[in-house]
């Protein structure tokens, strides 16, 4: 099938409709008007169009994909909805926020996380909210440019950065021309018992500086969702992670956790007795490294520059340091060459219980 390009002006909203449901019923691949961004969709529940769909980002590097749906009944047959989510879509959507739940496993593979978490978006754009519901299932509900390229406001700043290969993946184009330049959703996780902001966009959530975990997986958890939302400054200047606690407070949990969010294989250990351990990761397509330090055995500030933390902040690299109350001076000293974010882990209430507080 040869691209198709509708401009919304020019037809009638039950012709667009029409062709776009026929689209999306043939596992074809639809760019999209939100009130955010251009999206592109395919039907959410067929393995082949999202394989389709994942041939033309690229690069996504196993990220999950997220959902469009009409409305909140359509939305728990896809996802598990507790009360955090309930009262975020009771408040904010139809808008430009997706709600991060517990995935039901009924989208095609692909789709939902490799932790069976799985975002959704009302999008507050009334065509959109037709067309879905008329298609009666779930579409896409990713960005319509190439992985890391321009952000999609028109027409042309999608196909002017697309190979000609990803063209041709491009069954139709709703085209609405341009759109205002707002920001894309904001994205929160209510899979915890508090609700986290994995990215920031337009809704602006005021979030919690205190956290509670209730087991060494939530943890690890709670350390994934902190570092996808730095993600997008990784490769602009070095994020030190310094974290403070008693001996098994989780430390080393939360660093698992930061691995895992940077798509790191290899087994995250405690440093103790070789001070620093690094692990490469990729981020944008460039090499970076976390560099994990415990800081347990120095004596004094000047042994963690003996280690090469200098050297590691000219790499833009994660440095993660556990016991950071001891080379905290150190650390404060570097504050114009990088984000730092104190994160001082204490004991609960219960055995397995953890208060996370995070500091800038």
């Amino acid at each position: 099938m040869d691209m198709e390009i509708l401009t919304l002006s020019d037809h009638s909203k039950e012709d667009i409709i029409s062709q776009t449901i026929e689209v999306l019923r043939s596992g074809g691949l639809v760019i999209y008007p939100t009130e955010t961004t251009y999206g592109i969709g395919v039907d959410a529940t067929n393995k082949q169009a999202v394989d389709k769909l994942l041939r033309y980002k690229k690069k996504r590097q196993g990220k999950p994909l997220s959902i469009a749906v009409a409305d909140q009944k359509m939305s728990e047959e896809f996802v598990l909805l507790n009360e955090n989510a309930r009262n975020i879509y009771s408040t904010f959507l139809p808008g430009p926020v997706t709600v991060v739940s517990k995935g039901k496993d009924v989208v095609a593979k692909g789709v939902e996380s490799e932790q069976g978490t799985l975002g959704v978006r009302i999008p507050n754009y009334p065509l959109m909210l037709e067309i879905i519901r008329a298609f009666g299932k779930p579409i896409t509900a990713t960005s319509a440019n190439a992985s890391y390229k321009k952000r999609p406001y028109a027409i042309q700043d999608i196909l002017e950065n697309i190979s000609e290969k990803q063209k041709h993946l491009i069954d139709l184009i709703l085209d609405a021309g341009g759109l205002p330049h707002n920001d894309p959703s904001t994205v929160i996780d209510t899979t915890l018992d508090e609700p986290s902001v994995l990215r920031q966009g337009t809704i602006n959530f005021k979030e919690s500086m205190e956290k509670i975990t209730k087991s060494a997986e939530e943890t690890q958890q709670l350390g994934k969702q902190f570092i996808q939302k730095y993600k997008n400054i990784l490769t602009q200047q070095p994020l030190v992670i310094a974290l403070k606690g008693p001996m098994g407070a989780g430390k080393t949990q939360f660093v698992k956790g930061i691995a895992d969010g940077l798509a790191i294989t290899r087994t995250i250990s405690s440093p103790t007795f070789v001070l620093a351990k690094e692990y490469l990761f990729e981020a944008e397509s460039q090499k970076l490294q976390l560099i994990h330090v415990d800081a347990w055995r120095m004596q004094d500030e000047d042994e963690l520059e003996a280690l090469g933390f200098s050297s590691w902040l000219g790499t833009n690299a994660v440095i993660a340091i556990e016991w950071a109350e001891r080379t905290e001076l150190a650390i404060q000293m570097k504050q114009q060459q990088a984000k730092i974010i104190w994160v001082e882990l204490e004991y609960g209430e219960k055995v397995e219980e953890r208060k996370i507080i995070f500091s800038q």
